[in-house]
């Protein structure tokens, strides 16, 4: 009697737990409903796992039509974010990363959350060092980094560091190729995010680094909002990366991109985990939160996640090309102007 009262409290465990998991589901589809709904969305993998574990010993039991129900609702969200579907993407995303053209330089941008207190800065000079990169974005640029990247001043000559309201949380932009003439770097008025216009070969490309705080019931909604005019300001050809603490088919991350008119990336894979915990479980099971987005001529063909540089993030190194924007609708008096050169007669 004992072990079959046992067996029952361990179904209803797992059956609770299933519906709690399938709660939290749902509740991260609403996240642009409310911003407490999208906190469950960052979580959308680990829950879809936890859901399906929970379901599948109770497929032998009399909840069989509920396990298998939850075992499909499992699949199908754990779909909207690998991307393998077609109906998967229900928002604008680049639908894969782009096979290189010999003809057309590559290049390189690397993403870093440095974090504040980083015990190891020599790590991250000495894989900058290793990986030359075009540009770099960073973020939680606190006093120390400020110091620690004056090291590397005559390799990135050209620079912006935005300083956030706690000392902690900055963000900075450093480039080895100029900024566009006539143009000068900005910082968002609390230091959330840095752009500049950077000339690539004659080619000038928006680049912005962008650290958004954490999801509610933290300030991240609210945040967003004040980065309205930046993010709108981006140029026709932009790129830009950062820790947005939020996963990549979020309610978050859709308005960041919409705001920008901005296409995201596919995730290079989970960046983040608690900094106590070890490295290959970050890979694992970490949350995909470094987000890099793009428009305009920007053609992304790759992005892979580097080592452990001491910071519980992991670097994102991002291979791009340019391409020449397509030329803009004329307008009438410029279509007239184009008719008399090609014909010699004015129209009409």
């Amino acid at each position: 009697m004992e072990k079959a009262g046992f067996g029952t409290l361990l179904i209803s465990v797992a059956f609770l737990a299933m519906l709690a998991c399938s709660i939290a589901l749902v509740a991260g589809f609403f996240g642009t409903l409310h911003p407490a709904f999208d906190s469950f969305s960052h979580f959308r993998v680990h829950l879809a796992v936890l859901m399906a574990l929970c379901a599948l010993p109770l497929l032998a039991t009399t909840f069989r039509l509920q396990a298998a129900v939850a075992l499909l609702f499992a699949v199908a969200a754990f779909a909207t974010t690998s991307g393998s579907l077609s109906f998967s993407r229900l928002w604008p995303v680049q639908a894969a990363y782009e096979a290189k053209n010999e003809d057309r330089a590559i290049y390189k941008l690397l993403q870093m959350n440095l974090r504040y207190d980083n015990p190891t800065p020599k790590k991250v000079l000495s894989l900058i060092g290793r990986t030359n990169p075009d540009v770099i974005t960073l973020d939680e640029v606190s006093a120390m980094w400020a110091t620690e990247l004056g090291y590397i001043s005559s390799a990135y000559p050209y620079r912006i560091l935005c300083p956030y309201p706690n000392k902690i949380f900055g963000v900075a932009l450093l480039s080895r190729r100029p900024f566009a003439a006539g143009t000068e770097p900005r910082c968002e008025r609390r230091g959330a995010m840095a752009t500049a216009t950077v000339d690539f070969g004659g080619i000038d490309v928006d680049v912005a680094a962008i650290h958004l705080s954490w999801p509610w019931p933290r300030e991240q909604y609210w945040q967003i909002g004040e980065l309205t005019e930046p993010l709108s300001a981006l140029g026709e050809t932009a790129i830009m990366a950062g820790d947005c603490n939020a996963a990549p088919w979020s309610a978050a991350v859709r308005r960041v991109a919409a705001l920008g008119g901005l296409t995201v990336m596919p995730s290079a894979g989970p960046t983040w985990i608690h900094i106590r915990l070890p490295d290959f479980l970050r890979r694992f099971a970490g949350l995909p939160i470094d987000q890099v987005f793009s428009k305009g001529g920007v053609t992304i063909h790759s992005a892979t996640r580097l080592e452990d540089t001491g910071s519980d993030h992991l670097p994102v190194m991002v291979e791009f090309s340019l391409r020449l924007n397509q030329q803009k609708p004329l307008d009438e008096h410029e279509t007239a102007t184009a008719a008399i050169v090609q014909t010699g007669k004015t129209p009409g």
